[in-house]
């Protein structure tokens, strides 16, 4: 669904999940989201990325506690590196999701203006989020002592990934008619 305006997202099913660094909760997020659509059997469809709002760990793999609850999930296949947000993105990804409020708020102060990219929290997709209750932060894991926090944060993510995907999936009410 490409668009001759600069200002419009290259795709309607493409996704950019944001944390600080992008070494544990983005890139944890952005496995979860990719396992979730090829169980779907829809991975074709979809542009999916993620990245930080920092360029500390540029070029860097997962913090090795992201990647050791990834395997230990049996997401064994996923490759990253490290990236900083770029203003392209803004028109790549039609849904930019921080994993928390500062996230969203860097997000917002350089959204390129004319961007149609629509910038969200991972935890309002998640099912108490979307029943009406408290959005909930994906909390950072990185200077915890353990990997507890890691697997949180997981668990967080593959939540809200599912309602998201649920979410963006469900037919639209004039869809339903014709069905």
């Amino acid at each position: 669904m490409a668009s001759s305006s600069s200002s419009s997202c290259s795709n309607s099913k493409s996704v950019l999940f944001v944390c600080l660094g992008n070494i544990c909760r983005s890139p944890i997020a952005e496995a979860v989201f990719r396992h979730l659509i090829s169980k779907r059997g829809v991975a074709s469809e979809w542009t999916v990325d993620s990245c930080g709002t920092i360029g500390y760990h540029t070029g860097k793999n997962p913090e090795v506690r992201a990647r050791k609850v990834l395997k230990d999930r049996g997401l064994t296949d996923y490759e990253h590196q490290a990236r900083i947000i770029k203003k392209a993105d803004f028109e790549k990804f039609a849904y930019i999701i921080g994993m928390d409020l500062d996230n969203v708020l860097d997000l917002k102060r350089i959204q390129p203006p004319g961007s149609k990219a629509k910038i969200h929290r991972l935890g309002e997709f998640d099912k108490h989020a979307l029943a009406g209750g408290e959005v909930k932060e994906v909390r950072d894991p990185y200077y915890d002592d353990d990997a507890e926090g890691f697997y949180v944060c997981y668990d967080q993510c593959m939540e809200a990934c599912k309602g998201f995907l649920d979410n963006f999936e469900k037919p639209k009410p004039h869809q339903e008619a014709k069905e």
